[in-house]
């Protein structure tokens, strides 16, 4: 059979010059589904759409959150729109840093992950220094920009990440041997938590060493031995918690916050939001009739902005943001496994690294604000109020989609 024959027999696809020998035609951009043409997408667009709901409903209810504020004597200064102008700001500088993200190799991310850990430990370290870093609630976190107050933690979860993936392809050889495969990385997460706890803020170090250890575990270091550290790990967090007294009334706070020894003080936030996400009941008072958000819930619209969302949209709207961020989470993890699948150990460790990130702090968040779990000053990843948290967020899940991107060029036969 000639070229134009099988061209004749097979239009959709390239022939091959050698089809005479009987090469079969290789497919390019099309699949076949009965006499139809189906087009292949070029990138997980499911993916992008769930990311772009978060992003839009986290506008609207940072807006609705925000909008009382400048009742408030603190915010008298500020315009009803200021806090939605500044997360529109921060949100369309993050699209344009996920947009440039997207254009790098994920190759170049590995061959610099060192690098960026390096750049972040330095920031960690600038922040903390009192003609840089600028105190908030006694928390000296931030580093102004100008345009937006830079918060180093946050870019130290990405670094992390993309070095322990670079550190296990580095370090394949070394899984077996746990100790060999675990120090650096142990020593690395030290250093960064111990900067961290000087701000402090632990609630990023708990997210920083849970993708760190998550990252190991599913690199293949020893099963059994990643537990004992992980018991190590746990009871360290136990021994802060006893020694430091402002954390151990946060815990005792979190058991019975209705306490009054504990309602108007450490657990005053938790109170609020139980009785905002109450009120919600099934549909919600409706978007914008929130109570709670008028000065009396806290950080209504960063920490908590998931009961407002209760309280505004019931428990369907809750429901909702659950399963999204489960469907994410998920995803996430599933690019991540292809790219292993393809040899591509580094790829897919990140990708699943993301899904850590990005699962886990919205658990502790969602948990934070439901009273399952103290509360650890955390935001809900791409929809609270925060100008860094939401670009490195954005540049994170444009870290999975080039994976993606390049996953499926490598299915059709072309080079990452």
């Amino acid at each position: 059979m000639n070229a134009a024959a099988i061209k004749r027999l097979w239009p959709f696809g390239r022939t091959d010059e050698r089809a005479g020998a009987g090469v079969l035609p290789v497919r390019d951009q099309v699949d076949v589904v009965g006499a139809r043409p189906v087009r292949l997408m070029g990138f997980d667009q499911p993916l992008v759409a769930v990311v772009g709901v978060l992003l839009a409903l986290g506008l609207v209810m940072v807006y609705s959150a925000s909008v009382a504020l400048p009742d408030n004597p603190k915010f008298a200064a500020y315009s009803q729109t200021f806090f939605l102008q500044r997360h529109l700001l921060a949100m369309l500088i993050g699209l344009v840093a996920a947009l440039v993200t997207l254009q790098i190799p994920i190759a170049w991310w590995e061959k610099n992950a060192p690098w960026i850990f390096v750049l972040a430990l330095v920031l960690l370290v600038l922040v903390l220094l009192p003609f840089i870093g600028k105190v908030v609630n006694q928390s000296r976190r931030w580093i102004p920009l100008g345009v937006m107050n830079f918060q180093p933690s946050e870019l130290a979860k990405l670094a992390v990440l993309l070095y322990a993936a670079n550190y296990m392809v580095r370090r394949m050889d070394a899984r077996e041997n746990f100790f060999r495969a675990v120090t650096p990385m142990v020593i690395a997460v030290t250093v960064v938590g111990a900067l961290l706890l000087r701000q402090p803020d632990m609630g990023a170090f708990i997210v920083i060493a849970t993708i760190a250890m998550g990252i190991l575990f599913l690199g293949g270091v020893n099963a059994r031995m990643f537990l004992l550290i992980a018991l190590v790990i746990v009871a360290t967090f136990a021994l802060i918690i006893y020694f430091d007294d402002l954390r151990r009334e946060r815990i005792l706070a979190y058991l019975d916050p209705w306490n009054p020894k504990y309602a108007q003080g450490k657990g005053y936030q938790l109170t609020h939001s139980l009785i905002a996400l109450g009120r919600g009941e099934f549909f919600g008072q409706g978007l914008g009739a929130s109570v709670e958000k008028l000065h009396y819930l806290p950080e209504a619209h960063t920490d908590f902005l998931l009961a407002v969302i209760g309280e505004e949209l019931g428990f369907l709207g809750v429901a909702t943001v659950i399963v999204l961020f489960f469907w994410l989470t998920r995803r996430l993890f599933a690019i991540g496994r292809q790219a292993i699948a393809l040899d591509r150990v580094f790829a897919g460790l990140m990708c699943q690294g993301v899904g850590l990130w990005m699962g886990f702090q919205a658990f502790i968040n969602m948990g934070v604000n439901l009273g399952l779990l103290p509360t650890k000053g955390l935001t809900l990843p791409l929809m609270s109020y925060g100008g860094s948290a939401l670009l490195m967020n954005l540049v994170a899940i444009a870290l999975v989609v080039r994976v993606d991107v390049e996953n499926r060029t490598l299915m059709r036969g072309g080079r990452a």
